[in-house]
């Protein structure tokens, strides 16, 4: 049974991400935002506070002196680190849940989204490409959808997956066929409820099916290579993951060869066993990352 329109309401219900999180997000957009700005919407939230002083003093971002302010650790981590911090703490919580639906066990679902942004990350680096900041953020909240979905999708099991098995389709395509709508496209739908630009919102609606997207974008084209490189290394992969086929089209813009993928690959597993122990500290205090 198609249950779109149940769906929807469902997403239209989602308490949005803490207030002070959303207009530091929205600061970190404005190129004219004084930091220190940043630094004081952050210290009037003691969860906020303490969650980036935790993450910026982990091991990971090298010795030096530890931080004991957000205005300290904001310098420490730059723009693009605070971003992906600030929204992940509306939705890690969540991530590190078993999504039965998908077959994620605790916290795989995180690692995966962690996977598909540095993996993007690293191939806009590998293909000398001038990616913007945001690409980490869009490939690390790809599978929101998969949160909100994953109740449906259990209900639904057998339909979506006799369907793709007997017709050759992706999962998210089968979604679609016995849903009306698929995991992405959940997950852009709730970040523009949340207010969040179309600049991540459109990869995230758009990273499975790029050539359907209304225009051509780099950092959709990373972040659905990002999540085909991330299956491939094996991180956090569930049943969404059957018949799942990268774009012929965002292959060849891209220019990918079988070296640069290996390399990025490479490089990726060699970066997730640096943070992998936050996985398991995640899992235990529903922490961001």
């Amino acid at each position: 049974m198609i249950r779109r329109q149940e769906i929807l309401e469902t997403v239209s219900r989602v308490v949005a991400i803490p207030s002070c999180a959303g207009k530091a997000a929205a600061l970190l957009g404005d190129p004219a935002a004084e930091m220190s700005e940043l630094a004081r919407i952050i210290e009037h939230d003691p969860g906020l506070t303490a969650n980036l002083l935790k993450i910026v003093n982990a091991s990971f971002f090298g010795g030096g002196k530890p931080m004991r302010t957000a205005g300290e650790a904001i310098s420490r981590l730059g723009t693009l680190e605070v971003l992906q911090f600030i929204l992940s703490t509306g939705v890690a919580p969540s991530f590190v849940h078993r999504i039965d639906g998908y077959d994620l066990a605790p916290s795989m679902h995180l690692q995966h989204s962690v996977t598909v942004a540095m993996a993007a990350r690293e191939l806009g680096k590998a293909l000398g490409l001038d990616a913007p900041d945001h690409t980490f953020t869009a490939g690390l909240l790809s599978g929101v959808g998969k949160i909100l979905l994953g109740v449906y999708v259990q209900v639904n099991a057998k339909a979506i997956l006799d369907l793709a098995m007997e017709e050759g389709l992706s999962f998210d395509q089968a979604e679609d066929a016995v849903l009306g709508i698929n995991h992405a496209e959940v997950g852009g739908i709730l970040l523009e409820s949340w207010g969040l630009p179309p600049e991540i919102t459109g990869p995230v609606r758009h990273h499975l099916r790029p050539d359907k997207a209304p225009e051509i974008d780099t950092v959709l084209d990373l972040v659905h290579i990002g999540n085909a490189l991330a299956k491939m290394i094996g991180v956090g992969l569930g049943v969404d993951g059957l018949n799942y086929v990268p774009s012929v089209a965002v292959i060849q813009r891209l220019g990918l060869t079988a070296e640069i993928v290996d390399r990025v690959c490479a490089n990726v597993v060699e970066e997730l066993r640096s943070v992998r122990h936050l996985f398991v500290q995640c899992a235990e205090d529903a922490c961001p990352l």
